[in-house]
């Protein structure tokens, strides 16, 4: 048998200098400086502060951002950054686990405070916009569905459960992310034991559109949900708003009733992701065939959709269902134009939302550190940020690197946050030199020159 080759053994030692092993989260820390996250964060929470010579409360949410980015699940987690000396500043730059849960509490209990590093998070958020339409030509990509782009705000909502070590039913936040870039834009973290409320939508919605600048509250916006969030309370007040909605439709007995007296002409062929056509999938409209009387004050504009397929082998079907063979799924939407298998397709496009869903959690909303609420609120905020500083990253700095730029956060830390450099002193200056022989060296310090092309705040 041809042996197999060894393994090189090397020697150990522990004699080297200036060796960082998370070189990456540099550039989210960079980016967060420049569009101004840090200096809203630090004015908005300047009152927190117990001394001029302590660690700015800004300062260390933007540290935990970061490191949540990282894949940090625990406030522990947090001193990844710190050991990385001379990374993130001096010794002592990046503040303590115990400093960091003086911080996190104080946000929590101050009147008021969670707010304002909400809005804080929005004035950055407009600053990179901007930023971003000089580095790419346009300040929101447009979303896709149906192969073509959506030209206007996309907005989805959707809730998850989040385990949790303490006693009680866990948390079920309910979240708001732009489906053109990926950005988390809000979340509402509620008792996992609660109802899934209209109220509770509604507030959701109004915290996602004050994450907007405001010179984009007045261009179209779509808001999308799937049936969990469909209430006459929600269709009324995004109608009355002059929002688009595409939201889940329940299958009722009226809905199943104008199915069956459909003739079979009447079904359009359906679309898939890419615009073709998809095989034994059709659309048709019902909404001149079921009683909306109720609709007519509060949105007159109101459609529904219905969209049959033929389900994967093993599916459960209903009792109405079995006997075409078809399953069946509705939708409503007061978009008035646009043919019904883009329309359909659209709402489809909601789905991208579980992906969104699944990679948060594995950037901190999968773990929440504390079993006070009030904490975890701040946490939740805190996995916001770090969403947004990698969403970002893609949507402005890796735009020339098609495969970094459709990364999920997992890949992003393998490729980019975790590359290994060493840091060195020359010309007065600090030097990150980034592993020679990594195979993204290159579009990582590509992402620093695109960064360093944006203005740092005055």
């Amino acid at each position: 048998m041809q042996p197999t080759t060894s393994r090189t053994v090397p020697v150990i030692t522990c004699d080297g200098t200036g060796v960082v092993s998370h070189a990456g989260t540099v550039l989210l820390a960079e980016l967060a400086d420049r569009v101004g996250l840090t200096a809203a964060l630090s004015e908005a929470t300047d009152s927190l502060r117990e001394r001029r010579a302590g660690h700015d409360p800004g300062r260390v949410l933007v540290d935990v951002a970061v490191a949540i980015a990282d894949g940090a699940v625990t406030i522990s987690d947090v001193q990844v950054l710190a050991d990385q000396r001379g990374l993130h500043g001096s010794v002592g730059s990046v503040a303590s686990t115990p400093t960091i849960w003086r911080v996190l509490d104080a946000v929590a209990t101050a009147p008021g405070m969670l707010a304002k590093v909400r809005q804080a998070r929005a004035e950055a958020r407009d600053r990179a916009w901007l930023a971003r339409g000089e580095l790419t030509g346009s300040e929101l990509p447009g979303s896709r569905a149906a192969g073509k782009l959506i030209g206007q705000v996309v907005i989805d909502l959707d809730a998850t459960l989040v385990t949790a070590h303490s006693p009680g039913f866990g948390y079920h936040p309910l979240g708001a992310w732009l489906d053109n870039t990926g950005e988390a834009l809000a979340a509402l973290l509620r008792p996992g034991n609660g109802s899934n409320t209209a109220a509770d939508h509604l507030t959701v919605v109004d915290m996602a559109l004050a994450q907007l600048p405001d010179r984009w509250r007045s261009k179209p916006i779509l808001i999308r949900a799937d049936g969990a969030g469909y209430s006459h309370a929600l269709i009324a007040a995004l109608s009355k708003q002059g929002l688009e909605f595409s939201v889940g439709y329940p299958v009722t007995d009226a809905v199943r009733d104008a199915i069956a007296q459909l003739p079979e002409w009447a079904w359009q062929e359906a679309c898939n992701a890419d615009g073709d056509l998809r095989e034994h999938a059709a659309v048709v409209e019902i909404t001149g065939m079921l009683d909306l009387s109720k609709w007519t004050k509060t949105c007159p504009d109101m459609r529904v959709i219905v969209r049959r397929e033929l389900p994967h082998p093993g599916a459960t079907l209903d009792a109405f269902e079995i006997r075409d063979g078809y399953r069946y799924q509705a939708f409503t939407t007061n978009t008035r134009s646009g043919q019904l298998a883009f329309l359909e397709a659209r709402h489809r496009a909601h789905a991208r939302v579980e992906d969104r869903i699944r990679t948060g959690k594995d950037t901190g909303l999968g773990h929440l550190p504390s079993r006070h609420q009030n904490i975890n609120e701040v946490w939740v905020e805190l996995t916001l940020i770090a969403a947004d500083l990698l969403a970002l990253s893609q949507s402005m700095l890796l735009t020339d690197q098609p495969e970094l730029h459709r990364a999920e956060p997992k890949t992003l830390r393998y490729r980019l946050l975790h590359t290994a450099a060493r840091i060195t002193h020359g010309q007065r200056k600090v030097f990150l030199r980034l592993a020679e022989h990594w195979p993204w060296a290159l579009a990582l310090a590509k992402a620093f020159t695109r960064l360093r092309t944006i203005p740092l705040p005055a």
